[in-house]
């Protein structure tokens, strides 16, 4: 089968791969129908997530077609269309019964830190990804949600990942009717974000980033104000400037380990390698909120540790969550937020391109050229 495979930073290629099998009772093999390539995809692509191996198929964001059931499988059936979360639950353990599937204790027992993840290095259980033509699903009766036949698989790709994270972001946030939200990063994660803070009640949106045709995008989709930091570098001062010298009551960071915006941190973290990566979007998020805020942190970060100002936090009287997204628990009320009209996810999706052509599309979503918001890849033979 044909597969995006990684052969060090900066260098994949799509090649015939092994095709997958059934391992254990309750695996699936899925014919992939859509897959993408998420933001955080380009940590590893750079080269900052630890234990990236040779070999790894990337991919955490799919939907398909059951092609083989493992014989314990219950719930599925050869044929059915599904949408699979990105992180792997076994359905049983402490965690999980808590609805805490981002943090299962079974799917990744070589770590404490974070449960297993789909095409995300070993650091995160070793499991090849979806980018590809087919993909062994475990625990299948635990994670992947049957699509309905009133949506499209375009419609529900996004219940993988982003817009879930997104959501998440936002309900950490704890947001209140009177309440002015900063979400840094219009990325495809910020983005659902934004439209997330509005349906949870926000008075105010605001959007950070430097990117012009994203801030456009984020303005026209979700009707929030930006700012952009190359235009107003000292983004703290500039929120205050607009929240009457408060700050804002919520700040989310929404970009993870390779944000920009700082030649120190830049150096330290994305050039030196020193820290683990660049905590620039979360240090303006815990110096602008205002004081007793909120700061929500859904962006990637690897270990083990960050010049984060945690002295800010700490004086401020800040509340601080984060946290990979339990993307399970949220697709039942994000389908009816899709058919009620209240969030187009197949908006973000601005390139369809053959599998073939991955490699491309991850030098151009890298370099943010040719507009790149988020791009679908289609496996041969499908429509």
């Amino acid at each position: 089968m044909l597969a995006l495979t990684y052969h060090g930073p900066k260098r994949v290629r799509v090649e015939e791969n092994p095709e997958p099998r059934i391992e254990h009772p309750n695996d699936i093999v899925l014919r992939v129908t859509r897959a993408t390539i998420c933001g955080s995809d380009l940590h590893l692509y750079n080269g900052y997530i630890p234990d990236t191996r040779v070999g790894t198929i990337f991919g955490h964001e799919f939907t398909g077609v059951v092609e083989e059931v493992g014989p314990s499988v219950a719930s599925l059936s050869r044929g059915d269309r599904v949408v699979v979360p990105f992180n792997i639950a076994c359905g049983t353990c402490f965690f999980c019964q808590r609805e805490r599937t981002s943090l299962c204790d079974n799917t990744n027992p070589l770590t404490k830190v974070v449960g297993g993840v789909f095409g995300y290095s070993h650091t995160t259980g070793g499991y090849q990804g979806g980018q590809a033509e087919l993909v062994r699903v475990p625990f299948a009766d635990v994670g992947p949600m049957k699509i309905p036949n009133d949506l499209s698989d375009e419609d529900v790709l996004f219940l993988s990942d982003i817009l879930p994270t997104g959501y998440q972001a936002a309900e950490m946030g704890d947001i209140t009717p009177e309440d002015t939200v900063a979400v840094f990063g219009c990325g495809p994660v910020g983005l659902f974000t934004q439209r997330s803070a509005w349906i949870l009640g926000a008075r105010r949106v605001i959007a950070i980033d430097s990117i012009d045709d994203r801030l456009a995008f984020a303005r026209t989709y979700n009707a929030v104000e930006t700012i952009n930091f190359k235009e107003h570098p000292d983004v703290v001062s500039r929120l205050l400037e607009m929240t009457e010298g408060r700050g804002p009551d919520v700040c989310i960071e929404a970009v993870g380990l390779e944000a920009k915006g700082s030649l120190l941190h830049g150096v330290l973290g994305k050039a030196l390698r020193v820290q683990a990566g660049s905590p620039v979007a979360l240090n303006w998020a815990i110096q602008a909120v205002r004081r007793g805020g909120r700061v929500s942190i859904i962006g990637v970060y690897g270990p083990p540790w960050n010049l984060v100002d945690v002295g800010s936090a700490m004086n401020k009287g800040l509340t601080i969550k984060a946290g990979q997204c339990d993307v399970k628990r949220y697709m039942p009320r994000l389908v009816e937020h899709i058919r009620q009209g209240r969030i187009d996810p197949k908006a973000l999706i601005s390139h369809r391109v053959p599998l073939e052509e991955a490699a491309e599309m991850y030098r151009l979503f890298n370099a943010r050229k040719d507009g790149v918001l988020k791009v679908a890849l289609i496996p041969p033979g499908t429509k």
